[in-house]
């Protein structure tokens, strides 16, 4: 139930901040999404959200075409433009994601936090962290957030596109959907 992918299983993806994340680039349509993904070997449910969040009305899961229904690995969200918005890789299962060599998936929280910090203090951007905790870049479009496994936890990524036409910061980006996944 608890069981965590080891690094060396996982995919290896690079995040260039406000552009891509792997293989899936900020804007795409849900369709794109899925080809995309399929390609990855992934399978994916797709529909509406249940509680949209300003811009954002709909999520596609995906998950390893192997693995059980309730592991997905990676969550997009999708505005109402029909554009790839925003994208949260799991903290258990998910692949791991890189930006300059610093992953930034499945990692203890409070190790990335500093690393995360000084990696943004060093490009001269203003190092933060939510009022969650949890580590947060505005000029990189990303939030770490911790995730459970067991009595562990983990850090979740949740990667945002260019988002000052629907929010104000990158906590706002979060919908009410990713910060049920404990």
């Amino acid at each position: 139930m608890w069981s965590v992918v080891d690094d060396a299983e996982r995919a290896q993806w690079n995040f260039v901040p406000f552009e891509t994340v792997g293989p899936l680039r900020f804007g795409m349509s849900i369709e794109e999404v899925v080809t995309s993904m399929d390609a990855q070997g992934f399978t994916s449910t797709h529909s509406s959200m249940t509680r949209p969040h300003g811009a954002l009305v709909q999520k596609a899961g995906l998950r390893s075409k192997d693995a059980p229904q309730y592991e997905e690995a990676i969550t997009a969200y999708v505005r109402k433009s029909g554009e790839l918005a925003a994208v949260a890789v799991d903290a258990l299962c998910g692949p791991q994601v890189s930006i300059d060599e610093l992953r930034l998936v499945g990692r203890v929280p409070s190790e990335l936090t500093e690393r995360l910090l000084g990696y943004a203090k060093d490009r001269g951007m203003a190092p933060m962290v939510s009022v969650e905790g949890d580590a947060i870049s505005e000029e990189l479009g990303l939030l770490v957030r911790a995730q459970r496994a067991g009595d562990i936890l983990l850090s979740r990524a949740f990667f945002v596109a260019n988002f000052q036409d629907w929010a104000y910061t990158v906590h706002n980006c979060v919908p009410a959907d990713e910060w049920d996944v404990r």
